[in-house]
């Protein structure tokens, strides 16, 4: 091959690299702006339902999922447990024939949690009932969890003084309940146990709070992955429009 035929072919790699960057970039762009002229297309008012609508779903299929016996205890995701901090006194009560004792703790604070969460479904719809046109913006365009933390935002503290007293008399009825506090209160000041999982009642009330927000995620993400798929048209219209 001469010197000019390299040159040639060299140039014209050089020419195909430059225009598939520049190819690359062009679609990227373009795909940008078709996605912000989607935003812009949609009216507040359309915003505002499908956001609501997708609240809505997000909510009730967290509740019914887990409102339900089994909800908690048969679903390792959310599976309520002991505290890191307190494995170490639970082996030890089942390596001298009590771990019977420690199996209906755990069941009892599951079965709470499951019993707490219906108990949840007029602040839930309170909240999306409340949402602004500008909350409706922000979590259209405010990532992948903003449906959840919209969510938390807003319910976590009232959810938490609802379900506590469930929760409190649901784990009560448990002998082990009382040695569970009595152990962990000790246990905290020494550092094995959290300040805030020395209380039974709260801890099971916090992790049925972060077991409720998880399920909405994971329906929040089902929408946003496929919005054709969500069964609703404001879904797909508004979601799509992000997508």
């Amino acid at each position: 091959m001469s010197a000019s035929e390299s040159s040639f072919l060299m140039s014209r790699r050089a020419f195909q690299r430059r225009s598939a960057v520049l190819l690359t970039g062009l679609l990227g762009a373009a795909w940008e702006r078709a996605q912000a002229l989607g935003l812009a297309d949609l009216s507040n008012a359309d915003a505002s339902s499908g956001v609501k609508a997708a609240l809505e779903k997000g909510a009730n299929v967290a509740l019914d999922l887990l409102g339900r016996p089994g909800g908690f205890l048969d679903n390792p995701k959310v599976r309520i447990p002991l505290p890191g901090g307190m494995d170490q006194a639970a082996q030890l009560m089942r390596s001298f024939g009590q771990g019977q004792k420690v199996d209906e703790l755990v069941t009892a604070m599951n079965r709470a949690a499951e019993a707490a969460v219906p108990m949840g479904k007029e602040i839930l719809l309170a909240a999306v009932h409340g949402m602004t046109v500008s909350d409706a913006k922000g979590i259209l365009t405010g990532g992948a969890h903003s449906v959840t933390d919209f969510f938390a935002s807003k319910t976590r503290e009232p959810l938490g003084q609802k379900f506590l007293p469930i929760v409190t008399q649901a784990t009560e009825k448990v002998s082990l309940a009382q040695r569970y506090n009595d152990f962990a209160g000790r246990a905290s000041r020494f550092g094995l146990v959290k300040s805030e999982d020395a209380d039974l009642s709260r801890y099971v009330t916090g992790k049925t709070l972060d077991g409720l927000y998880q399920v909405i995620g994971e329906e929040e993400q089902k929408i946003r992955q496929d919005p054709m798929g969500a069964g609703s048209d404001i879904l797909q219209k508004v979601f799509g429009a992000v997508h």
